[in-house]
């Protein structure tokens, strides 16, 4: 019990845990929101100390002090100085309890690298979720100084940050987002249309995480442990390997983003939107508006803009970009592959807004608005950001760098031979072309370039979660679908694919649930659950 991890994807959450604390939730709702509230805290802190119970009491030191800090912060109680200095040192606490638990490891290991040394470091376990609620608790903080919010009763705050839908892996919440929907009277009513909606949303997440996530997954794990060997990997190999990633990480965080609103709406409850097709975006900045979009958030209101964001030129801006990417890199994980991967997207980010400034310039809106130049900006983002995953999968720079190589046909470009045999004369075309055929991993092959042909679509063309559940509002925000590419929004199946309340539906959402729970037979983490 100590060691295992109550994920959404296991028998234990889904059978066990969850109706239970629904129904006792909404029986001791009969009796007042402040026992409901609390039996909703106790049962997140079961959630959370069911992998290691030792490290409830780091979250609950956490709680504590941040809603001390909290308390004393707000600028309506205090002086301006006083104020400031408290929220200073609340930063230095969370920012320190971070830096400890995730970087004290990295940062020693590179210390000793460099001074020649050796250190006898002892490896710190990560605590569970401490990168999202130690984010989370900084924003209620500054929140609280800029007198956006306050909170005087600590069972409401311990609620705010360990909510269960999104304790483990976010979203990153605000205090304002929250509290307020828990003190509706109408939300601690079992209500018919929460109940189906919840359920839905929940039964699509999981299908997406057992079926399509891990289904794809065992086409890219492969390539990267033998790319970690040191081996050489051909071009379709290591394309097949960072394309089957790309998907796997795309719809095992989707499909954990509609877990979480999904569990979160079953108790009337609408927490951020998290995810919206980051594959359909036309350029970086965009991705970034639809991929991990409260950390985006966090990232842009707590670190780019107080570094000045672009009101001091532009080379202020292009600097300031890069060092919220490289945090945001580095939040991720403590490798240097994450810092890489941050300062990609850092790179990118620069060259986005440096053509946008090119464009303005030039006046070339007419041809960026064309639909030639749509197509292109998708596929050079998309391949981007492919890249990048390469550098965010790999255990190490080294195997990072095997995987690209591949990518770019360093290590020549080879097809399975028992596909070339059902090529005819084709394939002497091929081997003309200096294509090499080699022996064995002919299924590994297909079936790998399968499944990406078969998700390309379904991320392009099909409605994610909000379009496809849009006149029921899953989610507490909502992502303006104006700027995709015409081609993806204009499809039949994007326009004609919505939730309505029948019998078809109601098999339908059957079917998927069952799909899901068929394929819990190995249950695997969920990628952004080490972060």
């Amino acid at each position: 019990m100590g060691a295992k991890k109550m994920l959404f994807n296991s028998y234990e959450f889904i059978f066990l845990f969850l109706p239970l604390t629904y129904i006792i939730f909404y029986f001791l709702s009969r009796f007042g929101p402040e026992k409901a509230i609390g039996w909703l805290v106790v049962a997140s802190l079961f959630f959370y100390g069911w992998w290691n119970p030792a490290y409830l009491i780091l979250i609950i030191i956490s709680m504590i002090v941040n809603y001390l800090i909290g308390k004393l912060i707000n600028p309506d109680r205090q002086s301006v100085f006083l104020a400031k200095h408290l929220l200073i040192l609340g930063i230095i606490f969370n920012l320190g309890l971070l830096a400890y638990y995730k970087y004290a490891h990295f940062f020693m290991e590179n210390i000793a690298a460099l001074t020649n040394n050796t250190y006898d470091i002892e490896q710190i376990i990560l605590p569970l979720a401490i990168s999202f609620f130690t984010f989370q608790q900084i924003a209620f903080l500054v929140d609280a100084y800029r007198g956006l919010t306050k909170e005087y009763q600590f069972l409401h705050y311990a609620l705010f940050v360990t909510f269960f839908p999104q304790l483990i892996a976010g979203p990153i919440v605000h205090h304002k987002e929250m509290l307020p929907q828990f003190l509706l009277k109408k939300n601690i009513k079992p209500k018919l249309e929460n109940i189906t909606i919840g359920l839905l949303i929940f039964a699509m997440g999981l299908f997406k995480k057992t079926v399509l996530a891990d289904g794809v997954a065992q086409y890219a794990t492969p390539v990267f442990e033998l790319a970690q060997t040191g081996a050489q990997i051909g071009f379709f190999e290591s394309w097949g390997g960072a394309l089957s990633y790309s998907f796997q990480l795309y719809f095992d965080f989707s499909g954990y983003s509609d877990m979480a609103i999904g569990a979160a709406r079953l108790f009337g409850i609408k927490i951020p939107l998290n995810f919206h097709s980051p594959y359909k975006a036309k350029n970086i900045s965009e991705f970034w508006k639809r991929w991990h979009i409260t950390l985006s958030r966090f990232l842009r209101d707590y670190v780019y803009f107080p570094l000045g964001g672009n009101r001091k030129g532009k080379a202020r801006r292009y600097s300031n970009l890069m060092i919220t990417m490289l945090l945001g890199g580095l939040w991720h994980g403590a490798g240097w592959t994450f810092i890489i991967w941050g300062a990609l997207h850092g790179f990118y980010l620069v060259v986005n807004h440096f053509w946008h400034f090119i464009v303005r310039k030039l006046s070339l809106q007419a041809f960026q608005n064309s639909q030639l130049w749509q197509g292109t900006a998708w596929l050079i983002t998309y391949l981007s950001v492919v890249l990048g995953w390469v550098f965010f999968r790999a255990e190490d720079y080294d195997t990072a760098m095997i995987i690209l190589q591949g990518m770019m046909g360093y290590n020549g470009i080879s097809i399975p031979n028992g596909i070339a045999i059902h090529l005819a004369g084709f394939a002497d075309i091929l081997s003309t072309w200096g294509i090499g055929f080699t022996l064995g991993g002919g299924s590994q092959f297909v079936w790998t370039y399968l499944w990406i042909i078969f998700l390309t679509p379904v991320v392009l063309f099909f409605p994610n979660t909000q379009q496809f559940m849009d006149k029921f509002e899953p989610a507490y925000n909502k992502i303006s679908d104006q700027k995709e590419v015409s081609i993806f929004s204009q499809s039949i199946i994007m326009k004609n694919l919505r939730f309505k309340y029948t019998y078809s539906w109601a098999i339908f959402s059957a079917a998927l649930f069952t799909f899901g729970i068929f394929a819990l037979s190995h249950i695997s983490e969920f990628l952004y659950f080490q972060f």
